[in-house]
């Protein structure tokens, strides 16, 4: 069905874009030697009070949202369920709450130490990490349904929640402890294998786990940064390969090329992936320490996430669509799409999960708008913002998206999309969201955590039985033992025999070319 759908001859009006495309990016891209994109500059400063304004209405959803039992947040409005992802998300917004004064410090303590206490007693799927829903009210696993029971773990979306748990230790040390001792109660056996490769977790017909490869290009990267934050190695998880390139609108793309019909996983390519790690990370790897603005250690990535862009912009050049593509709620069937640059070898696919084109329902999302307009400083990006700085709604925040084929506002309202509309925010006013304040395990100083001192420890027994990370030992690490009188518990000397495809995991990646045959050199 889906092949008959797709299967369209090359129309004259797309040969008239195609010729409108040389006479619009040649003067542009001609001589260049990279992508437009890759020459925007972030954008940097105070909020405006129209920056400000849209800061406090998406705050408003997390009024409206949170149960006061739990200090969960629902991540769709009035329908008491969470993820992970979801919450990560509540824990971005509500660090821009604080640092962009629409909250004091008080009400900051109060919540984060609230949604602390209930995300240390979650009971977890199995005993090992946390559930893929929650219910708001309860703090109870659920199913999709919302119904009581346990379906299943995400490492995609344990991934986001470890990232924003470490953005939020650096900032604020006086929450490490508790933090740590979060993250120390999760077994992480069947999440992270020996070769670094993400596992995702459901139940079979008969009720027992079955753990699978989780993640593709960009979403996979993103989440492995988490793990890396805590320590873990996630060779295989951080890698983009394998991957290829489809030629849209004068950009090679880069997707997953593993087939979406032998691993019933699409390969989504959407915004959001690649602009949580511009925000978060800043691009950098997760060792980097440095906030430059224009430094970026991570450079695949931040290749991979101009293309993104770069591939939206064009189109509207070409089409006079405005693009911002991510994945979005809906407010009527099917609920949830996957708005896509590209996925299952078809350019502006959006389908369900399940797979179905729904072409229908495709729309500027407003946390990819807004994202765009902070990590990529263009006059694209000027009019996306134009086109979403008042869609909102008195105390409910604001909408998922606006239809592109001009039929409104989504009048849906998410946890995820207004959390990454205020992380934006405050990435604009304070740059990279990931600040390292805690101690270097490479200065002299260093004293460790009660994660990494549990680490460290040759004789914590769930150290073996929960899968964790080994700390590097560094010379001020090894001080710090011998100081305290510490059993040092270290890596095993051959790391590699155990994941021979994993010798060198930092091994660089060659970019693709920029040009395409739509471009002179």
């Amino acid at each position: 069905m889906k092949q008959a759908i797709y299967s369209r001859p090359l129309t004259a009006h797309r040969w008239l874009c195609y010729l409108l495309a040389g006479l619009l990016l040649l003067p542009t891209l001609s001589q260049a030697v990279s992508l437009p994109a890759a020459d925007y500059p972030v954008r940097h400063g105070e909020l405006t009070p129209r920056e400000m304004a849209i800061a406090k209405h998406a705050w408003q959803y997390f009024v409206a949202n949170t149960q006061p039992k739990t200090g969960l947040v629902n991540a769709v409005n009035k329908y008491p369920s969470t993820t992970m992802w979801d919450s990560g998300s509540y824990l971005a917004a509500l660090t821009a709450a604080r640092e962009l004064g629409i909250i004091d410090k008080a009400e900051f303590d109060r919540r984060l130490l609230q949604f602390m206490g209930t995300l240390n007693r979650l009971s977890l799927f199995r005993d090992q990490v946390p559930n893929k829903a929650y219910n708001t009210i309860t703090a109870q696993k659920v199913d999709y349904l919302n119904k009581p029971g346990e379906i299943g773990f995400s490492a995609i979306d344990i991934g986001r929640m470890l990232l924003w748990l470490k953005i939020i230790k650096e900032r604020y040390p006086e929450y490490g402890n508790s933090i740590d001792n979060v993250v120390l109660g999760w077994d992480f056996t069947n999440v992270v294998d020996d070769c670094g490769t993400l596992y995702g977790a459901y139940l079979d017909q008969s009720k027992q786990p079955k753990y699978v490869q989780e993640g593709r290009l960009g979403y996979e990267e993103y989440a492995a940064a988490g793990y890396q934050l805590w320590g873990f190695s996630t060779c295989q998880g951080s890698r983009p390969e394998p991957y290829a390139l489809a030629d849209i609108y004068c950009v090679l793309v880069p997707y997953d090329s593993r087939d979406p019909r032998l691993t019933n996983q699409h390969n989504y390519v959407v915004t959001e992936s690649y602009l949580l790690h511009g925000l978060e990370m800043g691009w950098d790897k997760s060792d980097d320490r440095s906030n430059g603005p224009r430094d970026f250690s991570h450079p695949w990535m931040k290749d991979f996430a101009d293309r993104v862009y770069q591939a939206q912009e064009n189109r509207y050049m070409i089409t006079g669509t405005l693009t911002a593509r991510s994945e979005h709620q809906l407010d009527k069937a099917p609920y949830f799409v996957y708005d896509t640059v590209f996925s299952d070898g078809f350019n502006w696919n959006t389908i369900t999960d399940r797979g179905k084109y729904v072409p229908e329902v495709a729309a500027v999302s407003l946390k990819a708008a807004l994202g765009m307009w902070v990590l990529w400083d263009s006059p694209y990006t000027d009019r996306l913002l134009d086109a979403i700085e008042n869609a909102d709604e008195e105390g409910k925040g604001f909408y998922e998206g606006l239809y592109e084929n001009g039929d409104g506002p989504i009048k849906e309202f998410t946890a995820n999309n207004n959390g990454i509309m205020m992380e934006a925010l405050l990435f604009k006013k304070e740059g990279k969201l990931l600040k390292f304040n805690t101690d270097n395990p490479r200065k002299p100083d260093y004293a460790p955590s009660l994660w990494e001192r549990r680490l460290v420890d040759l004789f914590e027994p769930n150290n073996t039985r929960r899968n964790r990370p080994f700390l590097e030992m560094t010379p001020p690490v090894k001080t710090w033992c011998d100081q305290s009188g510490t059993a040092v518990r270290s890596a095993p000397a051959c790391q590699s025999c155990k994941c021979p495809s994993c010798k060198n995991d930092d091994a660089p990646v060659k970019l693709p070319p920029v040009a395409t045959s739509c471009l002179k050199q």
